[in-house]
């Protein structure tokens, strides 16, 4: 019989303690067991939020004899996300505001209705800004008796999360899963041949959700294809543009995955207002609206420009890992080596060849250096742009 935290890829310790920790909670608030804030880190793709969902399942599972059974009417519903005591915050946008963190604020004030705890689930908590951490501060110090906050970030650095808040939190680390451990998952849980679960376990980077998507889905295989296409663009002198078709097939799989779901929000909306009603008071209704639909139009723009920018993310670390397995086969025997991209070694052999050692550890330098101009709000052709000039210079 599986429980919640068999969801967990590769992390078998931080299971064990969560569960130990599940147990101590169901004591309550009174006897001091639980512990009001945590913080969850890991790289991408390592189940963070994964891990915080399934411990606040446990926290609320109501099975006698096994915690965070995975069964239960608790369980399921926490894992559904329908459950009526855990709100999951899930930023869309670049960040989360105030506004909605004050929201999220006076909700986890009230006392659980069916379960044990008021959870609060915060994802990408390094998202929130300044002023929207301060409120999350004031409640984490002096946090309501039966209220358990969950946080998530890559890291405890202070540009992820602020020391304050972090030294509030007790602390939750998760490592990258290891590729036979995806692959594992991908064929006993998802039913992939073993052939296309290793494959896609050993280049999707330790990211589970991306080895499942590299796995079935044809589009995730070809905008990584395109993304690798670009160091050999390098080469063929038409590096500026393969990098103004990354941003524009970022664009354009943002538009695809919010087109549909912006229309609906809209037409939701219109409804709410007063849309197309003729009964007394509907055109009252509809006025002063416009303040509104400004609003809904914001939020979608920014959530439009974070998947865009998530999408070329995906796509610099793609090319750092190449130039990464360029410069590790350029200092030893590639057979012994663990590849990024195992199906590329015939273009890491390539790049060892014809760079440097010093230029493939420069060009690396200038994708990190592009992915933290975009976490500035650079424009990404700019930003693009300027990391193709350093690789271009690094084949002179």
């Amino acid at each position: 019989m599986t429980g919640v935290f068999d969801r967990l890829v590769g992390q078998e310790a931080v299971a064990a303690d969560l569960t130990a920790a599940a147990v101590a909670g169901r004591a309550g608030p009174a006897e001091g067991a639980m512990t009001h804030s945590w913080l969850f880190t890991g790289p991408p793709g390592a189940g963070r939020s994964v891990a915080a969902l399934c411990f606040a399942a446990a926290l609320q599972c109501t099975d006698p004899d096994r915690t965070g059974c995975g069964h239960c009417h608790a369980c399921t519903t926490t894992m559904a996300g329908t459950h009526g005591d855990v709100r999951r915050v899930i930023p869309e946008g670049l960040s989360i505001s105030t506004k909605e963190m004050r929201g999220i604020v006076q909700i986890a004030a009230r006392r659980p209705s069916t379960g044990r705890w008021q959870v609060v689930v915060i994802e990408d908590a390094d998202r929130l800004t300044e002023a929207a951490g301060n409120v999350l501060l004031k409640v984490v110090e002096e946090p309501p008796e039966r209220t358990v906050f969950l946080l998530c970030a890559p890291s405890v650095d202070p540009e992820d999360i602020s020391v304050t808040l972090r030294s509030r939190c007790r602390h939750v680390h998760l490592v990258t899963p290891s590729a036979p451990a995806i692959a594992h998952v991908l064929r006993d849980h998802d039913g992939l041949d073993a052939e296309t679960a290793e494959w896609a376990a050993a280049v999707s980077g330790g990211h589970v959700g991306r080895a499942r998507r590299l796995a079935t889905d044809d589009d995730a295989r070809d905008r990584r294809r395109r993304a690798l296409d670009l160091v050999a663009a390098i080469f063929r002198g038409n590096a500026y543009l393969a990098a103004d078709e990354l941003v524009k097939a970022a664009d354009d799989e943002a538009k695809e995955l919010s087109t549909e779901r912006d229309e609906r929000e809209r037409d939701e909306l219109a409804t709410a207002l007063g849309a197309g009603g003729t009964g007394k008071g509907a055109a009252g209704a509809t006025r002063g609206s416009a303040g509104v639909l400004k609003d809904l139009e914001k939020r979608q723009k920014s959530r439009a420009t974070r998947t865009g920018r998530d999408a070329l993310d995906r796509a610099l670390l793609d090319i750092a890992g190449l130039y990464r397995d360029g410069l590790a086969v350029s200092f030893g025997d590639p057979t012994g080596l663990t590849m990024t991209h195992p199906d590329m070694a015939d273009r890491a052999r390539d790049l060892a060849t014809r760079i440097r050692p010093e230029g493939l550890l420069r060009s690396i330098d200038a994708v990190l250096a592009c992915r933290e101009a975009l976490d500035r709000n650079v424009k990404p052709r700019f930003a693009l742009a300027a990391m193709a000039a350093t690789l271009l210079a690094q084949t002179s």
